[in-house]
C-alpha cells in the first residue's frame, strides 16, 4: 500500500514544505487507498475527488510560490487530507447525517469548523458515515449501512463517529472533523485505537452543524496522536458570531513539552463500576501509572452524582432531538413523501424515512416535553444536570484532570445489541458526564485486549482546559507506543 498514507499529519505537513511529494500526490495516494479499503470498511458516504483535487493543486501552487520566495508562513493543514463527519455542511456536497430523510440534501453553505480548515489549505477527501443525526454508539443506524471496525471487521467501530475514526485507524485520512453529543468522538476513537478531541461546549462553533441536542453538541477532531490533533484543533477553534453559543474566551497557547511534574491528576470511583471489563480496568490504572511516572500526581476522587448522568442524558438529549428534528417533514428538506394532502405528506415522510432509533428518541423527547410531564421529567433532568456540573467544579478545585475509561468494553460485534436499546445506551455511561458538564475531553489509545482490539483511556479537564489536555496525552504518547500501531492491512 502506499507510502505516503502511512506518514502522520505532521510528517506529511513537513514532506509538503520539503518538496519531497506534492499534495496532489498526497491526495491521490489516499483516494488510492480508499479505494483499495472502502468497499469492505464502508467508512465514507460519499467521496469529492474533484473538489479535492482542485484543494490540492491550490495548496501546491502554494507551497511553489513559499519555496521560491523562502517564506516559512504557510497554514498548518496546507494540502493535508482530512475527512468530515455527514452531519457538517459542506456547501454543494450531499449531507445525510446518516439519514434517508435528507437523502440528495445539497448544503448551500458551509459549517464555520469545516470552512475555517479549508481557509488553511486543508483538502477534503468526502464526507463519513454516521448513526442516523448523531443518535448511536456503533453507526449501526446509519440509513446506508454500517461501518466496519479496522481491526476486525466484526465488530463496531463505535458511534455516532465511526466512519471518522474507522477512516483515521485504517489510513483513509489524516484526521477527521467530528460531533461529540454524548461521547461521538471519545468512544468510536477509544475503539478504534486513535486520539480524539471533545473541546468544551462553545469552543468550537456549532453554526452549520444539523443539530441532535444543542446544548450538548460539540464538534471535535480524530487524528493518530495529540501532536496530530492540535493544529486541527487550533485551526477550528475560536468564537464566531454566527454562533449564538460561541464563547469569546481566546485560544491558549499550548505547550505539547511541558513536564507533568506536581500535575494532579483524579481517579474517580464511580468510573469504575461492576461490569467494566477487566482489561480496560487494568490498561486504564496502567495507563495513569505511567502518567505518574512522567512526574504527576493520583489520587482518589469522588463524583457523586455520575450514576444519574444517564437517565439525565436520555431525558434532555431527546427533548431537545424532538424540537430540531421537528423541520424535517418532506417540505423544506430532502424526499417528500405521500399524496398531495399536508397531512398525509407530512406522516408518509417522517414515518417511512426516519429509521428507528430516530423515531424512538423524537418520541422520549416529545413525551418529556408535552403538558403535564414537562416538569416531572425535562425540568428534574436540568436540575441533576447542574448537580452532576458542581460535581467536576467541586472536583477541579482538588485536581488538574480527570482520568477514567472511555467505555466499559472494547469494541462489540456488530450486532450484538441489536434487540437491547438500553445495552446501547450503557455504552455511554462513561462519556456522558462531560457533555452535560459541558467540559473537554480526549480520547487515546493505552492498550490491547486478549482479542488484539484498543483499549481506551479518556481525560477530563475543566472548561477551557485543552492545553492540559494535550500536554498530558502527548507526554503519555512520548512514553508509549499504543498510538503508533496501526490494523491489519
Amino acid at each position: 500500500m502506499s507510502r505516503l498514507t502511512d506518514l502522520t499529519l505532521l510528517q506529511a505537513a513537513s514532506g509538503l514544505r520539503a518538496g519531497e511529494f506534492s499534495a496532489r500526490e498526497l491526495t491521490q495516494d489516499h483516494f488510492d487507498r480508499i479505494a483499495a479499503l472502502d468497499a469492505v470498511l464502508h467508512a465514507y458516504l460519499a467521496l469529492t475527488p474533484e473538489l479535492a483535487m482542485a484543494q490540492a493543486e491550490a495548496a501546491d501552487q502554494r507551497l511553489t510560490r513559499a519555496r521560491r520566495s523562502g517564506s516559512n508562513s504557510l497554514p498548518a493543514l496546507l494540502g493535508l487530507p482530512i475527512a468530515v463527519k455527514d452531519v457538517l455542511c459542506l456547501e454543494g456536497v450531499p449531507t445525510t447525517c446518516g439519514s434517508r430523510i435528507l437523502e440528495g440534501f445539497l448544503p448551500p453553505y458551509t459549517a464555520t469548523a469545516v470552512q475555517r480548515l479549508l481557509d488553511q489549505g486543508a483538502v477534503v477527501l468526502g464526507k463519513v458515515n454516521t448513526d442516523e443525526f448523531a443518535m448511536g454508539s456503533s453507526t449501526e443506524n446509519s440509513a446506508f449501512g454500517v461501518t466496519h471496525n479496522p481491526w476486525n471487521l466484526n465488530r463496531v467501530p463505535g458511534g455516532s463517529s465511526g466512519g471518522a475514526a474507522a477512516a483515521v485507524a485504517a489510513q483513509l485520512c489524516l484526521a477527521a472533523l467530528a460531533t461529540d453529543t454524548g461521547g461521538s468522538v471519545r468512544q468510536p476513537a477509544a475503539f478504534c485505537g486513535v486520539t480524539g478531541l471533545k473541546p468544551s461546549y462553545g469552543r468550537v462553533s456549532r453554526y452549520g452543524l444539523i443539530a441532535y441536542g444543542s446544548s450538548l453538541d460539540c464538534i471535535g477532531a480524530m487524528a493518530r496522536s495529540a501532536e496530530d490533533l492540535l493544529p486541527v484543533f487550533l485551526g477550528m477553534a475560536g468564537y464566531d458570531p454566527l454562533d449564538s453559543t460561541s464563547l469569546e474566551e481566546g485560544l491558549p497557547a499550548i505547550d505539547l513539552e511541558g513536564d507533568l511534574q506536581g500535575l494532579r491528576i483524579g481517579v474517580p470511583r464511580e468510573y469504575f463500576i461492576e461490569g467494566i471489563h477487566a482489561e480496560v480496568e487494568r490498561g486504564v490504572r496502567q495507563a495513569v501509572e505511567t502518567l505518574v511516572a512522567l512526574g504527576a500526581e493520583a489520587t482518589p476522587i469522588s463524583l457523586p452524582h455520575t450514576d444519574l448522568a444517564l437517565p439525565v442524558y436520555y431525558v434532555i438529549a431527546p427533548a431537545e432531538a424532538s424540537a430540531n428534528l421537528a423541520r424535517y417533514d418532506g417540505i423544506r428538506f430532502g424526499p417528500r413523501l405521500g399524496e398531495h394532502e399536508l397531512l398525509d405528506q407530512y406522516l408518509q415522510t417522517r414515518g417511512r424515512l426516519f429509521g428507528p432509533e430516530v423515531k424512538r428518541r423524537i418520541m422520549l423527547g416529545t413525551y418529556a416535553l408535552s403538558a403535564g410531564y414537562y416538569d416531572a421529567y425535562y425540568g428534574q433532568a436540568q436540575k441533576v444536570r447542574t448537580l452532576i456540573k458542581r460535581d467536576f467544579e467541586a472536583a477541579f478545585e482538588q485536581v488538574d484532570l480527570i482520568a477514567c475509561p472511555v467505555a466499559p468494553t472494547t469494541a462489540f460485534a456488530i450486532g450484538a445489541h441489536g434487540d437491547d436499546p438500553l445495552a446501547m445506551y450503557l455504552e455511554d455511561v462513561f462519556t456522558l458526564p462531560a457533555n452535560l458538564a459541558g467540559v473537554p475531553g480526549m480520547a487515546f489509545p493505552v492498550g490491547r485486549d486478549s482479542e488484539g482490539l484498543p483499549i481506551g483511556m479518556q481525560l477530563m479537564a475543566p472548561a477551557l482546559g485543552e492545553a492540559r489536555l494535550f500536554q498530558a496525552t502527548h507526554a503519555y504518547q512520548q512514553a508509549t507506543h499504543w498510538h503508533e500501531e496501526r490494523p491489519p492491512q
